[in-house]
């Protein structure tokens, strides 16, 4: 236990020092991790090891292509707290509960892998997606926007995000011995974690029109001016609606497998 202990404190130091971290994220990421090791060992560690590295990478991707998202996303490259809870909070969750539950029912392990699917999902879509030769459209509306803009989908970035969710489904088939069966379930699942995270961030995410450039950002500060809500009934942030999406895709799993 406390070689690994060690082990997730060394990796979140090094996520900070590549600057993949903030402080606060580097915390967020020891106790996520530590908490998915109590549950599920060195094959937990390791599927979220695969949702880290490869996010981490694809943010990397064609970064100068990427600049403009800097005037439209409330937050940088660097994941804080926030984030690391919103994307990793409930793996965490499920697995203290399947450590405290002490049973080996595969519901839980499904759980655990298809939250962290949906995760994967919605953030290979972005991180892809912006890079779309073309604007996206609006789920709901069809309306062209600028990209990185949330609610918003592209061909690009929907691939990703299957591909996404299918990344993290194979690896779990092969980390606990699911069936094909299990996987493909779960890739849809992931994939639909996706799906949920584009309407929340087109219903229900807070975002802000700047009264100098009319450009629409999740930054509530623009052109150093207060920006107006955009929807007056949206109140929830990115890292809300990822989390929210998220919990909706693991509750709609586990009703429809219990």
């Amino acid at each position: 236990m406390l070689l690994g202990l060690l082990f997730i404190l060394f990796l979140s130091y090094r996520a900070w020092k590549m600057r993949s971290l903030s402080i606060s994220g580097m915390i967020g990421a020891f106790l996520v991790g530590s908490a998915i090791f109590l549950g599920f060992a060195w094959k937990g560690l390791f599927l979220l090891g695969c949702f880290f590295v490869s996010s981490s990478l694809l943010s990397k991707v064609k970064s100068k292509q990427k600049s403009f998202l800097q005037d439209i996303l409330s937050k940088g490259d660097q994941r804080d707290i926030m984030q690391v809870a919103a994307n990793g909070g409930l793996p965490a969750i499920i697995a203290v509960v399947y450590y405290f539950q002490g049973t080996n029912d595969t519901l839980y392990i499904t759980l655990f892998c298809l939250s962290l699917a949906a995760a994967n999902s919605d953030t290979w879509a972005s991180e892809i997606g912006t890079l779309s030769k073309g604007r996206p459209r609006m789920l709901f509306s069809l309306k062209k926007v600028e990209r990185g803009t949330s609610g918003a989908v592209s061909l690009l970035g929907s691939f990703a995000g299957l591909v996404g969710s299918f990344f993290i489904s194979i690896m779990s088939g092969f980390l606990f011995s699911l069936s094909i069966l299990d996987v493909l379930v779960m890739t849809l699942f992931g994939f639909l974690g996706n799906i949920f995270d584009t309407v929340l961030g087109q219903t229900v995410q807070i975002k802000y029109k700047c009264k100098v450039c009319q450009k629409v950002t999740e930054k509530r500060i623009h052109c150093s001016n207060i920006g107006r809500k955009s929807n007056s009934y949206a109140f929830m942030n990115n890292d809300a609606v990822n989390f929210t999406a998220i919990v909706l895709t693991t509750c709609l799993a586990f009703l429809i497998f219990t």
